[in-house]
């Protein structure tokens, strides 16, 4: 087994090691061995005690039940990895996939939409897939019952990406197993989670940002307000990718959030060809941009003991924005950078979206 894959696995199953932590230490120091042997100093000096470390033993043992269940590993920096998904600040350091690699090498819409959708809104989001397929786009979802279902019917012989919220080989919900395992056939799964993790509400809102991540838009067919299809669209539009939503009737409760969607400036969709229309422009762009993630050693830049005391000073129960905290110290953005790291690693500060950091109070 590659060496560097079992330190990644390490580093990334670790308690209190999420994709910005990893995504930092890799590029301060450059590999993962080598930020695996650096925490203990690191989390001493954030003024806590290290994360137990995950085991070789269960690295290893992850990366045998992956290869039994016959998918395989996609790690940010390599080719494989999708490009787009890799410019998100919290893109998943490793992905296990099952299926037809080279859909990711293709442009890719997604399409989500509520659990309890109207059969009308099925057979839109059905058809859609299915001539979004045609003009050659990778249709994602995530295999939720409802929109989603009917967006991987749609798309199934022309090309789908199924992102899943538990472990690749965890069947959710369970009327859908069939479907899960052609796509594996004939489509694409993808998991951030372990084999064998059984999917908890916590996971999903980390399934809809790899959603949403993954390609140059999301159309949403039918949601209600504060919907889970809406932090997907929210999500997107984060990142810099185009929001599109289906119109529906006022007097629908599931047509909600797609109007206030389009009120708040999202494209409104009818058809394929307004997708394609929308999506051409932003598209190319985003393909001549998109620079994969690798790795690089960047000069130590340790932070001394009078910035450590500065930036606990500035940290509070609240979130606030990094930039916000480099700006008050006056001090240069690694430095700061550094002991917010130490903090992370020591179990002292939280980190939030939108690049925001508070100080753990218990």
């Amino acid at each position: 087994m590659n060496d560097d894959l079992l330190a990644r696995i390490r580093l990334i199953r670790s308690p209190s090691i999420g994709p910005v932590t990893f995504r930092q230490l890799l590029t301060r120091f450059g590999s993962a061995d080598a930020a695996l042997a650096a925490i203990p100093d690191l989390a001493a000096r954030g003024g806590g005690k290290a994360p137990a470390i995950t085991s070789k033993a269960a690295a290893r043992a992850e990366a045998d039940r992956v290869d039994a269940i016959g998918a395989r590993y996609l790690i940010m920096g390599q080719a494989l990895y999708p490009r787009l998904l890799a410019e998100l600040p919290d893109a998943p350091p490793l992905l296990t996939a099952r299926g037809d690699l080279t859909l990711l090498e293709r442009d890719a819409i997604a399409i989500v939409g509520a659990r309890n959708a109207s059969a009308a809104a099925c057979r839109f989001a059905r058809g859609l897939a299915h001539d979004l397929g045609r003009e050659q786009l990778a249709v994602v979802s995530g295999l939720a019952r409802g929109i989603d279902t009917a967006a991987h019917d749609g798309s199934m012989e022309t090309g789908t990406i199924a992102i899943v919220a538990g472990g690749i080989d965890i069947f959710y919900p369970p009327e859908n197993e069939e479907r899960q395992r052609a796509m594996m056939e004939r489509g694409l799964v993808i998991a951030e989670m372990p084999p064998g993790t059984e999917p908890r509400a916590r996971h999903f809102p980390y399934r809809n940002r790899i959603i949403a991540g993954l390609g140059a838009g999301t159309v949403v067919v039918e949601a209600a307000p504060k919907s889970g299809s809406l932090i997907t669209a929210r999500l997107a539009a984060e990142a810099g990718r185009e929001v599109m939503a289906v119109p529906g009737s006022p007097l629908d409760p599931r047509a909600q959030g797609c109007n206030q969607l389009i009120r708040d400036g999202a494209t409104l969709i009818q058809s394929a060809a307004d997708v394609v229309e929308t999506l051409r422009p932003i598209g190319s762009r985003l393909r001549s941009t998109t620079i994969p993630f690798h790795p690089a050693p960047l000069e130590p830049d340790d932070g001394d003991d009078d910035l450590r005391r500065l930036v606990e000073e500035l940290l509070g129960p609240s979130p606030v924005p990094i930039d916000e905290i480099v700006r008050l110290s006056g001090r240069p953005s690694g430095g700061v950078q550094l002991v917010l790291l130490e903090l992370d690693l020591a179990g002292r500060l939280d980190r939030h979206a939108g690049g925001k950091v508070s100080l753990r109070t218990a």
